[in-house]
């Protein structure tokens, strides 16, 4: 039983905020569980390389690792260990940085960018069928209620 689920039981212990966060992290965790089974039974890849990809996609010259580091909001030495793992594989190269010879940049070679693009269209596929119970209009509704939350979150945490 998930905690939003416990929580409904007893509707009188929890306040109305903490129940809403409840399924806002039921709702991620369902949706990030799935997209995380698919990815591994269709690619053999783990969401954290992925998304790693997915940042490095949208960079075409490169970053270093202290960028993908703060895009990603994990550790360098987090970074570090998925940057070997993908680099072994033929799927990111590493490249010295022009304007800082201390840096590194990493990129995705071509093979990358190809596997990459086939899990890319796969995902979409998969997290439009995630949402598929929820009309466009519903959908826009809930873009516009999350981004209200996501700024009060944000000015809360100022």
């Amino acid at each position: 039983m998930d905690a939003e689920t416990r929580a409904l039981e007893r509707p009188v212990d929890h306040k109305r905020e903490v129940r809403l966060w409840l399924r806002l992290l039921t709702c991620t965790t369902l949706i990030e569980n799935e997209i995380r089974r698919r990815l591994r039974r269709d690619f053999d890849v783990t969401l954290p390389r992925f998304d790693l990809m997915a940042q490095l996609e949208k960079a075409p010259d490169g970053m270093t690792l202290g960028e993908v580091s703060r895009r990603m909001m994990v550790s360098n030495g987090n970074v570090t260990g998925l940057v070997e793992r993908l680099a072994a594989q033929g799927l990111l190269e590493r490249a010295p940085n022009p304007s800082d010879r201390r840096a590194t940049l990493i990129r995705l070679t071509p093979e990358g960018r190809r596997n990459f693009a086939r899990m890319a269209r796969a995902h979409e596929g998969w997290v439009a069928e995630l949402f598929a119970g929820l009309s466009p209009p519903q959908g826009e509704t809930l873009m516009d209620l999350l981004a209200r939350a996501k700024h009060s979150a944000a000015a809360a945490c100022e």
